[in-house]
């Protein structure tokens, strides 16, 4: 046997097991989100007595789903996340691109001070300023229960880290002459942001989107502290009313569960291409 064929078969079998790795990685990873489909099917006794079995004793059923469904008062809650999710991420998008923009393009040591600040801001943990941020707005201000106290915090919350981002992809990948170009055909600097810059920063958008809009969209903590009201419930904080103190109805929470995700997962498989690209971008500096 040569040292090509030895060479060959050692890639093979060294692929073979990376391909094994990964998959046992995917199915451990996948078990528990399969298991509470299977189980949002079952009934409560049959998720208690059997949770590991594909089908409960009477069939799968859609029952949970239905009660779930009007429980939650889903077409509202859904409503209420949505708003509050796509006014955030948009808020977080625009503001967040403009604000790196004006960072990188200007040399003033003031945006170098502000910049730094605004990264130094990101070790700090939301927990150290939730009781504070409570207390003000709503025992001195009386701002909470309002759908755009939470979009504001959402968005000031996120602003630094997308700053970062867009920070360095424009300052690695749109190049300068592009714009100057577009100056001397007469566009206004806001006219180049918009028309120039802002659809070259699509890897990094589109990156931002995903990540924001699946944690602000599963996100409990903080709107469980600015919204108390029923009507004003997103859909996290409505899957609460199914666990109770002493016991919960498992088939209703694992139904809730997956009605929860499933908006998410489908925007994940639109945008996923770009998730890559726009963590990678301005990493290496061209």
């Amino acid at each position: 046997m040569d040292l090509n064929t030895k060479g060959f078969i050692k890639k093979k079998v060294s692929f073979a097991l990376k391909m094994i790795v990964l998959v046992i990685c995917f199915i451990i990873y996948m078990f528990p989100f399969v298991m509470v489909v299977i189980n949002s099917f079952k009934t409560k006794r049959d998720i208690i007595k059997e949770p590991l079995s594909l089908i409960g004793t009477n069939g799968a059923s859609v029952a949970n789903y239905v009660e779930a469904f009007t429980k939650m008062n889903f077409p509202r809650t859904f409503m209420n996340s949505l708003c509050v999710t796509g006014i955030s991420v948009l808020l977080i998008i625009v503001v967040s691109s403009m604000c790196a923009y004006i960072f990188v393009r200007t040399d003033y040591k003031l945006n170098k001070i502000f910049f730094s600040l605004m990264i130094a801001s990101m070790v700090i943990p939301f927990q150290v300023i939730m009781i504070p941020l409570v207390s003000i707005y709503g025992g001195q201000l009386h701002l909470l229960n309002h759908r755009m106290t939470l979009i504001l915090m959402h968005v000031g919350f996120s602003t630094a880290m997308s700053v970062f981002m867009y920070h360095g992809f424009i300052k690695s990948s749109i190049p300068l002459s592009l714009e100057e170009a577009a100056r001397l055909d007469g566009c206004s600097r806001h006219k180049t942001f918009f028309q120039i810059v802002l659809p070259l920063l699509k890897p990094t958008t589109a990156t931002l989107v995903i990540l924001y809009a699946m944690g602000l969209w599963n996100d409990f903590l903080l709107p469980s502290l600015v919204l108390t009201k029923k009507e004003l419930y997103t859909l996290p904080i409505a899957t609460q009313m199914f666990y109770g103190t002493y016991s919960s109805d498992l088939g209703l929470i694992m139904a809730s569960l997956i009605m929860v995700v499933i908006p998410v997962i489908i925007l994940y498989l639109f945008l996923q291409k770009y998730i890559i690209a726009g963590v990678v971008a301005g990493a290496v500096k061209s």
